[in-house]
């Protein structure tokens, strides 16, 4: 049986207005958790956000209180129920990976369209390798319910409108083994390695497995605070297609404001890590409909629910809405970055953790038996991924 968890509340904050997340029952639940992450606000209009960081050095310790380990999982767990997100501290990642990885992927990004073309792979739906801007197409533009649901956001949580296919390039590495056989082999090709880059596996495997390894650690996490067997998620993620996945925007292109890098959308998969970008842009919504412009705080990971932890949790968990647009605060940093010499490249550092293809996607432990269970019914996690491609037209239907 999963464990009940309490309601959460969002509660003003101890910063001139700041919005928290405070848990009704226990309070005290809180004091496994380092500190606050700021979502930072980009206009008088939006309050100063903050969320909970879980700091996961004491819980992958072992040496952890199991009164205040279980209080921690049960916490983050929660986190994610009544926001779609989590910031997680982890010992094992580092400032000096991600600048590495970054530096690389500006210069990958910055080659000729020629250069980066013979690393797209439209035959395996875009799902090792690169994906030219204008591919990728936002599910909203021809999604009535989605279109419907931005109509009905307030004014100042309105997601900008996209008009087209997104204004982004993207790389695909596929990270951690893949399955010996399967039903889905498209799903889990081997990686492409672009040429002129001799040290990009070894930076790309890098940062992307120590990134993964926060989200399983998450997983497990959250598996114990929902009341599941620990390994309930992690199991399930075993051979699973996780891909490191940064995105390339060229700002000297589209960095005017308002220009829709990714439109509004949620990931397909089971939980997404987000690292520290150079260029602002980034936005997520929680699961009371407010918009949150994000800044990572350093040392941290922004992880937010993908479409696959919904299923698996019968909706107890949403999956989180996001997009990047350019904002004034995006201008601003293009404008020092040109000044400076730096490349107008925003890229993102992002991983998709998946639930493996072939294991089935249902409602797992208690979640199995609530009111909404039926709109989830048992399905092959290839099968949902290759539906979700057709409707972003990165698989033909």
């Amino acid at each position: 049986m999963a464990t009940s968890i309490p309601e959460a509340s969002i509660q003003q904050g101890p910063k001139d207005g700041g919005v928290g997340i405070a848990l009704n029952a226990d309070t005290t639940r809180l004091r496994a958790v380092d500190g606050s992450a700021t979502l930072a606000s980009e206009g008088p209009s939006h309050p100063e956000f903050l969320l909970p960081v879980f700091d996961l050095a004491e819980y992958l310790s072992g040496r952890a209180d199991p009164g205040a380990s279980h209080a921690q999982c049960r916490a983050l767990a929660e986190c994610l129920r009544a926001t779609g997100c989590v910031v997680v501290r982890d010992p094992r990642t580092s400032e000096a990976d991600s600048k590495r990885f970054l530096d690389m992927m500006e210069r990958y990004f910055g080659q000729d369209v020629a250069a980066k073309m013979a690393d797209v792979c439209p035959e395996l739906h875009y799902q090792v390798g690169a994906t030219p801007e204008g591919v990728e197409v936002p599910r909203c533009l021809a999604d009535a319910e989605c279109l419907a649901a931005m109509a009905g956001q307030p004014a100042a949580s309105r997601a900008t409108l996209p008009t087209g296919a997104d204004a982004k390039w993207r790389f695909f590495w596929r990270l951690g083994p893949r399955p010996a056989t399967t039903a889905y082999a498209e799903l889990n090709a081997d990686p492409v390695v672009p040429r002129g880059f001799p040290e990009w596996t070894e930076v790309m495997d890098g940062w992307g497995s120590k990134m993964l390894a926060a989200v399983e650690t998450a997983a497990e996490m959250a598996a114990r605070g929902f009341g599941l067997e620990p390994d309930a998620f992690t199991r399930r993620m075993r051979l699973g297609p996780h891909l490191l996945a940064p995105t390339g925007a060229d700002l000297g292109v589209h960095g005017e404001r308002g220009a829709v890098l990714a439109g509004w959308h949620y990931d397909l998969n089971f939980l997404s890590a987000h690292g520290k970008s150079r260029f602002p842009g980034l936005a997520v919504w929680l699961q009371d409909g407010r918009r949150l412009p994000v800044s990572i705080p350093n040392g941290c990971l922004l992880l937010q629910a993908g479409k696959q932890l919904e299923w698996l949790t019968s909706g107890h968990v949403r999956a989180g809405m996001h997009e990047v647009v350019c904002t004034d605060a995006t201008c601003a940093a293009v404008t020092r970055a040109r000044a400076e010499g730096r490349p107008l490249w925003r890229v993102s550092s992002t991983v998709f953790a998946h639930v493996a293809s072939d294991e089935v996607l249902a409602p797992l432990g208690a979640f199995a038996g609530s009111p909404g269970a039926a709109e989830y019914p048992p399905t092959p996690a290839g099968l949902q991924v290759q539906r979700e491609l057709e409707a972003i037209q990165l698989k033909a239907s």
